[in-house]
């Protein structure tokens, strides 16, 4: 057995050395002190990005429909542990470059901070991640953020949110069970100079009378499992985790190239862009989200009815552009709002040409997505697309899509959380995953 005592003479030594290193000056970086607009260690939050095709390299590294420069790696108020992803080529191509920007920032050359996986229950384990950033295909979203939750980080996850009613439904149960701070990704309701948020508050306070019809531009869409083949695979790719991307879907060979985030074959309808729409549309509908939905389909469109007397078409409104992008057409009685990501317009023009007064009725205000994010992650206060909200709006386009499987009117019941008297369109509501994956 090895003798762990000091000798007099050894601890004398290394005294010596100790008070030599005492007393020569320690240079601290800026960055550790909180200086040049930095933040203290203790006061950043520690976060893994999983996923990391286009959306999520976008988040990480800066890119198109992220808003933010540079991306969170480059936000003082972040510190990026890991990074995630089951093709190699993405994943080593996010590591090398999210270190040389620390290297470079930090003056650091050798610095290797953040670390690489392609199993992102590894990124999970980690008990120092404090946050993931969740762009994945779209099968993997409402299990992995349900997982992440049960693991103890907060939660930014990008559309769609869920592709059944039932897993969504548990991607809510764990935000409550495990108090996790969570933000889908329909940035609309921040982005894009408020567009969308003036829009809702002329809408909400009466400036088009009272509201009648909507316009949603977008076809809803639903998971259906009807479609997924055994059609013969291709090889895999080296370096892609083949089995671990198709996660909790029945099993399907390798199509030959990677199919992203959409599964053609297993969805119908539209599960892509229809819930920037159907978010932005519901907020300014504003239901009773406890009161059923009548969704039927008809003349080549599907439309909801609200309790409130509100009817959803998902078609566009005669000879109207505006609303196209990601957006709709608002009709009230005494006039009507069109707004998408590039314009907000009304007619008569006047309706918008009058200011909102400081009585009016104001909805939740963040003009940063991303930055609304990581101030609840601090202050523990919900998000402006909180887990409730997105299940709401994902749910639109779901029962919507199920109507467009079946071809036929179905009555939701949101508080049930099914169909009335339709098993048929409940069995629709959820699969069962592949094991070894559960909800």
């Amino acid at each position: 057995m090895k003798n762990t005592k000091f000798s007099r003479r050894k601890f004398l030594r290394t005294s010596v050395a100790l008070g030599a290193a005492l007393a020569a000056p320690t240079i601290i970086p800026a960055s550790a002190l909180g200086r040049n607009g930095t933040k203290v260690p203790s006061e950043r939050i520690n976060m893994g990005f999983i996923g990391l095709g286009g959306q999520g390299s976008g988040h990480l590294l800066g890119g198109a429909w992220t808003y933010m420069p540079g991306g969170y790696s480059s936000d003082p108020r972040v510190q990026v542990l890991a990074v995630c992803d089951v093709d190699k080529n993405r994943r080593e191509k996010a590591h090398k470059r999210c270190n040389e920007s620390y290297a470079k920032r930090l003056g650091q050359a050798d610095y290797n901070g953040v670390k690489a996986y392609n199993d992102f229950r590894e990124v999970l384990a980690r008990t120092d991640i404090d946050a993931v950033l969740l762009a994945l295909p779209y099968h993997w979203s409402a299990p992995m953020a349900a997982m992440a939750m049960e693991a103890g980080k907060d939660v930014y996850c990008e559309k769609p949110i869920a592709i059944t009613v039932r897993e969504g439904l548990n991607m809510v149960a764990a935000s409550k069970r495990y108090a996790r701070i969570y933000q889908a990704g329909t940035q609309q309701r921040s982005e894009y100079d408020g567009k969308f948020r003036t829009a809702c508050e002329y809408i909400r306070n009466g400036r088009i009378g009272q509201l009648k019809e909507v316009y949603a531009y977008r076809s809803p869409g639903a998971f259906w499992p009807k479609h997924w083949t055994e059609e013969k695979g291709q090889p895999v790719p080296d370096g892609l985790d083949w089995n671990m991307w198709v996660g909790p879907l029945p099993w399907q060979p390798y199509p030959g190239r990677l199919p992203g985030q959409e599964i053609h074959s297993l969805i119908t309808g539209d599960v892509n862009w229809a819930p920037h729409h159907y978010d932005v549309i519901q907020w300014m509908v504003n239901p009773d989200v406890t009161a059923p939905i009548k969704v039927w389909p008809e003349n080549d469109a599907i439309h909801w009815r609200y309790n409130n007397g509100v009817v959803v078409h998902s078609n566009g409104y005669k000879d109207e552009k505006v609303g196209e992008i990601g957006g709709g057409v608002f009709v009230g009685t005494e006039g009507r709002i069109a707004v998408d990501r590039e314009k907000l317009i009304s007619y008569p023009g006047k309706i918008l040409e009058e200011p909102l007064k400081s009585s009016d009725a104001k909805v939740y205000h963040a003009e940063s997505h991303s930055g609304n994010f990581l101030e609840c992650v601090r202050s523990r206060k919900p998000t402006i697309c909180d887990p409730d909200t997105a299940l709401y709006s994902i749910n639109a386009v779901l029962i919507g899509g199920i109507a467009l499987i079946l071809q036929r009117a179905l009555e939701w019941d949101p508080v049930k959380a099914q169909f009335n008297g339709d098993d048929e369109a409940n069995r629709l509501l959820s699969y069962t995953p592949r094991p070894p994956w559960h909800l």
